[in-house]
């Protein structure tokens, strides 16, 4: 008797585009796994990321501003939902696979440090073979999470994770999505985040980006995703317009040197790192004090990397508190 899974397969069968990535025909899990009645292997891989301690972690950890001021600031979580969205949009648009699209588009800032890339800089000074949030987002889901049994994703789920940064390449153009998606997220919230912060204005932003892109966060986002799926439909490549990857790297040049290497927006991140060092430094020295878990990965992997694994795992507040348990003095408790 076919399961409701397989007719959703053969409905991706015969509606996809020939260059899309069916789940049933999936490269398979690290682990066998019963297939699901319900599900195809790329919903289910959705599911588990959404599930999972990391994911709810990014609630808490920062997008671009540190501590900001206000309810309305993107954090981590409000970006991978954006980026989500987007790339679920651009999947419909080219008969790809949403599902694929959108569990890689989850799960590609998993694993990100606290403070942002200002905490991923600092990791990657200090630990052995350094440290980048992309390749420690499949780190997370193949060895981290579920107490070390990881999430038993797809390869081509922690393929598009893995390979989600600009110059990366997956090996399905539904990871191919990703690091758009991604781009044309954070461009332009990033954008929208740096005006409500009395960063830079919109009158600031390059006047050809703005003639060619649009003059809104939305508008800029829906031209950016019409050019790309014109430029992408039924071909098997994952791509830009040059007219529109010229304005779209000039004004993530313009980001950078007006928002992410800002004085203004910037001035605390020596304090996150320095924070981020001295509690790094601390657990290398002490590994004794790691939690249960982290200490039984010792016999797998080198002091420093584990130690990385459970710092990078923690939320900006978390981070502040341990500084505070490890470094600052107590309440004298006199009864």
């Amino acid at each position: 008797m076919e399961t409701f899974r397989q007719h959703t397969e053969q409905l991706e069968q015969d509606t996809l585009s020939r260059y899309a990535s069916l789940s049933a025909r999936s490269r398979g899990r690290e682990h066998d796994y019963t297939p699901c009645q319900l599900r195809t292997n790329y919903q289910r891989d959705r599911d588990r990321i959404i599930h999972c301690k990391a994911f709810r972690r990014l609630k808490h950890k920062t997008q671009v501003f540190l501590a900001p001021e206000g309810d309305h600031y993107r954090t981590r979580l409000t970006h991978t939902l954006e980026v989500s969205q987007i790339g679920r949009t651009i999947a419909r648009a080219l008969r790809l696979n949403e599902d694929l699209t959108e569990a890689c588009t989850l799960g590609h800032d998993l694993g990100h440090t606290p403070f942002g890339h200002a905490g991923e800089a600092t990791l990657n000074q200090l630990v052995e073979g350094g440290f980048i949030h992309s390749r420690h987002s499949r780190r997370v889901v193949e060895v981290l999470e579920n107490n070390g049994a990881g999430l038993n994703l797809t390869f081509e789920v922690r393929d598009g994770i893995e390979n989600h940064r600009y110059h990366d390449v997956a090996g399905t153009l539904e990871g191919n999505i990703v690091k758009f998606a991604d781009r044309f997220a954070y461009i332009n919230h990033d954008i929208e985040d740096a005006i409500r912060g009395g960063i830079i204005r919109e009158e600031d932003l390059p006047r050809d980006c703005v003639e060619l892109l649009g003059r809104s966060k939305s508008e800029r986002i829906n031209n950016l995703i019409l050019d790309l799926v014109r430029t992408s439909y039924d071909r098997p490549v994952i791509a830009q317009s040059d007219d529109f990857r010229a304005m779209t790297e000039k004004l993530h040049g313009f980001m950078f040197d007006a928002v992410y290497l800002n004085p203004k927006a910037k001035h605390e991140e020596s304090k996150a790192k320095d924070m981020l060092a001295m509690v790094f430094r601390y657990f290398v020295s002490k590994p004794e004090k790691l939690p249960a878990f982290f200490r039984s990965m010792l016999d797998r992997f080198p002091i420093d990397r584990v130690v990385c694994d459970y710092v990078s795992s923690f939320t900006d507040r978390y981070c502040i508190k341990v500084f505070g348990d490890i470094f600052l003095p107590g309440e004298w408790s006199i009864y």
